[in-house]
C-alpha cells in the first residue's frame, strides 16, 4: 500500500501533495476526442441556464483575504496545527487537480459547449487552489503548483468515469463545506481560522460544477443504465469509504469544529445522497447499521496496516498483506450491501439549499 497522508507537519508540502496514495487526491486525464463529441441537446434548456450562471461569475470578487489570516497562524497549537495543515494540503491538491483537468480538456476540444464549461470550472478551481495556498504560505508551507503539475502522476479515466467521480467529488465537497460552515455559523467560537468564513459561497461553486456533470450524464441516459449502474455503485462506495477513513484520522480537527467525525460524515452522506437523487438510479443505504459497521471495520484494518508499515520488518510486511486482503473483502461487502432505488426526477437542476 502506498504512503498515506499522515498528520506529521510536512517539511515539504509540495512533496506531500505529489504523493500518490489510497486516500490522497489524484490528478486525472481523459479521452479528449470523446469529450469533444458530447452532445448536450437533450438538456439544452437547463444547460443554457447553467452557463448563464457561470458567465455571471458571482464569486469573482469573493476570494479576497483579510488581515486576520496571518494572525491565526500563531494561535494554532499541535496537534490541531498538523491536522489543519494536512486538511489544507489535501484540499489544495484536490482543487488544483480539477483546475488542471478542466484546463486540459478545454485546450483539446473544439466543442463550444464543453470548452466554455471547462474554462469556467478551471477558473473557479484555480481561485480555490490559490486561496488555500495563500493560507499555507502563511505557515511557510505553500505548495509549488507548477512543480505539482509537472511531477504528480496522472491517472487515465474514460469520460464516463470522470463524470461519476467528479460529480461525486463536487457534490460531496459541497456537503462537507456547507456542513462545516453551518456548524461554525451557529458556533463562531469554534472558528479557529478565518478561511472557514468563505466556505458557503465557495461550496456553491462546487455545487454548480456538480450540476454541470449531472446534466452531462442526464444528456446520455446510457451512462445511468445497464452495466454502468455497477460503475456508479463502485464510485459511490469508493468516494464514501475514502472520505470516512480519512476523516476518522482527523479527530482533533473535527473536535476543534465542535463536531464528532462520525456524525459529521454521516450527515455529509445524507446530504450527498439527497443531492445525487437528481442523477443516480440509487443511493447507498449509509444509515443501515451493517453498512456503518463495515465502514468502521475498514477504517480499523487500514489503521492496522499503517501501524504495520511503521513497524517494518517481515512481521510488518506480512501484516500489511493480510490487511490488504481484509480491506478488499470489506470493500466488496460494502459494494454488495443493498442500495436504495431511486426514480430520476423530471426536473434535473437543484439549488444549494442545505
Amino acid at each position: 500500500m502506498d504512503d498515506l497522508f499522515d498528520c506529521a507537519p510536512p517539511l515539504d508540502s509540495t512533496e506531500a501533495a505529489r504523493q500518490d496514495s489510497l486516500l490522497a487526491p489524484r490528478f486525472y486525464t481523459t479521452d479528449f476526442a470523446a469529450m469533444d463529441r458530447i452532445d448536450v441537446s437533450p438538456v439544452r434548456q437547463d444547460w443554457d441556464a447553467l452557463m448563464e450562471e457561470f458567465r455571471a461569475d458571482i464569486n469573482k470578487g469573493h476570494f479576497e483575504r483579510a488581515g486576520s489570516f496571518k494572525e491565526a497562524v500563531d494561535q494554532l497549537q499541535e496537534p490541531l496545527r498538523s491536522e489543519f495543515l494536512d486538511f489544507l494540503i489535501s484540499s489544495v491538491t484536490a482543487e488544483y487537480s480539477g483546475c488542471v483537468l478542466y484546463n486540459e480538456i478545454a485546450k483539446h476540444v473544439t466543442n463550444p459547449d464543453i470548452k466554455e464549461l471547462m474554462r469556467s470550472m478551471a477558473r473557479d478551481e484555480a481561485r480555490h487552489a490559490s486561496f488555500i495556498n495563500h493560507s499555507l504560505r502563511d505557515f511557510g508551507l505553500a505548495v509549488d503548483l507548477g512543480r505539482l503539475k509537472r511531477e504528480k502522476k496522472q491517472t487515465y479515466f474514460a469520460p464516463k468515469f470522470i463524470f461519476y467521480a467528479t460529480y461525486l467529488s463536487e457534490k460531496i465537497g459541497y456537503a462537507r463545506y456547507i456542513s462545516i460552515y453551518r456548524q461554525l455559523e451557529a458556533h463562531p467560537e469554534f472558528r479557529f481560522h478565518p478561511i472557514f468564513s468563505w466556505f458557503e459561497r465557495w461550496c456553491n461553486d462546487e455545487f454548480r460544477h456538480g450540476e454541470a456533470f449531472a446534466l452531462l450524464m442526464r444528456a446520455d441516459p446510457s451512462l445511468l443504465a445497464g452495466r454502468n449502474r455497477l460503475w456508479i455503485r463502485f464510485f459511490l462506495v469508493a468516494v464514501y469509504a475514502t472520505m470516512y477513513v480519512r476523516d476518522q484520522r482527523r479527530v482533533v480537527l473535527h473536535d476543534a469544529f465542535g463536531l464528532d467525525p462520525q456524525q459529521y460524515d454521516f450527515q455529509v452522506f445524507d446530504i450527498t445522497s439527497a443531492i445525487t437523487r437528481q442523477v443516480f438510479p440509487f443511493t447507498l443505504d449509509t444509515n443501515h447499521p451493517a453498512f456503518r459497521t463495515l465502514l468502521a471495520s475498514l477504517r480499523a484494518v487500514l489503521d492496522a496496516s499503517e501501524g504495520a508499515k511503521r513497524r517494518g520488518g517481515l512481521s510488518g510486511w506480512l501484516t500489511r498483506g493480510w490487511c490488504a486482503v481484509q480491506a478488499a473483502t470489506l470493500f466488496v461487502r460494502l459494494y454488495l450491501h443493498p442500495v436504495v432505488p431511486n426514480r430520476l426526477p423530471a426536473d434535473i437542476r437543484l439549488v444549494p439549499a442545505w
